[in-house]
């Protein structure tokens, strides 16, 4: 048989790791009530590359996960397919343990492996006020006690208890203590796995004298 008998070249088989993920993406895209050309509008993907993805015949890079998760409303490791198996919803007060990095102490309040992680957060004065923190995903926080100084890339705010902040954790931000007593926070992140430290401080350098 000669090149001009053998017909147009087969398609590359779908990757058999990507088997679980293919019909999640599509799944969670119909869930959410969106077409395949609006999902890709939104994520700025073509319609194409976006049901190649669908189909497994590409591999989806972090950056796209991250915001077809955002644009279906659910979060990565549900996009992969990821469970946890007899996941608790109730966290008890006596299995809340303290965490200390960079003088600030945090307190777990909710749930490991979920798309997004709540602690209690004490912030004593001085500590990490100068170090700007700049990360996927967004925050929430509530001022239970004391008073917080909060910069949001060019604009201050001085936030008492009951007043709350809920903003893109990619805008540059800034958070210390305004009263030698220190502040009390209730924090929610919406943000990839990261050990504790990481995932609220960033670099654990740079104290106020």
């Amino acid at each position: 048989m000669n090149a001009s008998d053998a017909g147009p070249p087969a398609a590359p088989a779908p990757d058999e790791g990507l088997h679980a993920v293919a019909p999640q993406l599509r799944a969670l895209r119909r869930r959410a009530g969106l077409t395949l050309e609006a999902a890709a509008r939104a994520a700025g993907l073509s319609p194409a590359h976006l049901s190649r993805l669908e189909t497994g015949h590409r591999q989806p890079s972090l950056p796209m996960l991250l915001a077809l998760a955002r644009i279906y409303g659910t979060t990565v490791s549900e996009l992969l397919g990821e469970t946890v198996a007899d996941r608790d919803a109730i966290v008890r007060a006596a299995d809340m343990e303290p965490t200390r990095a960079g003088g600030w102490t945090y307190v777990q309040a909710g749930a490991p492996g979920r798309g997004m992680q709540a602690l209690r957060v004490r912030v004593p004065y001085g500590s990490q006020g100068d170090i700007v923190r700049v990360h996927p995903g967004e925050e929430w926080l509530y001022v239970l006690k004391g008073r917080l100084r909060l910069r949001l890339g060019d604009t201050a705010h001085l936030l008492g208890p009951g007043d709350s902040a809920h903003f893109d954790s990619l805008t540059p931000h800034r958070l210390a203590a305004e009263d030698h007593d220190g502040v009390e926070l209730l924090f929610v992140h919406t943000l990839l796995q990261s050990p504790t430290a990481t995932l609220c401080l960033g670099p654990l350098t740079g104290e106020l004298p």
